[in-house]
């Protein structure tokens, strides 16, 4: 399960894209590397709960309609909301590189920002205007 987190975001400069288009964005990348369907991956839409951070982690593990063992993130924040809920906390390590805020600074200040993403999504970016979305978000 992937979780699209503040989903409920869109238009903003840290969200500037939907949860659907975002969900897009990442399975097109996975296609891909033929990680779908490869892989059954069920993606969730977790929207955010401004000062409840365990109440928000535990929205979203009944969104994923099971048993969850294990979480992922490279986020401090996020596994210090699921610490204490008894799932195992596994940390994703930062690749060097890849960075959304990078890339939307990029995209805003006029940069390379293609070399830091998946051909697929500079190209998602592109067919929804996303460049000139990001540009034009105070």
């Amino acid at each position: 399960m992937i979780g699209i987190s503040s989903s409920q975001e869109s238009g903003t400069a840290e969200s500037p894209f939907t949860a659907a288009e975002r969900r897009d964005m990442i399975q097109r990348a996975l296609q891909a590397k033929d990680l779908i369907p490869t892989h059954d991956i069920i993606f969730i839409e977790i929207p955010d709960m401004h000062g409840d951070d365990v109440g928000w982690a535990k929205k979203a593990l009944e969104l994923c309609h099971g048993p969850v063992h294990q979480i992922w993130s490279g986020n401090d924040s996020v596994k210090k909301s699921f610490d204490g809920l008894g799932v195992e906390i596994k940390n994703i390590r930062e690749v060097p590189g890849i960075s959304a805020t990078e890339v939307r600074k990029r995209i805003k200040e006029g940069g390379d920002w293609k070399k830091l993403v998946p051909d697929e999504v500079a190209a998602t970016i592109e067919s929804i205007e996303g460049v000139q979305r990001i540009k034009s978000i105070g």
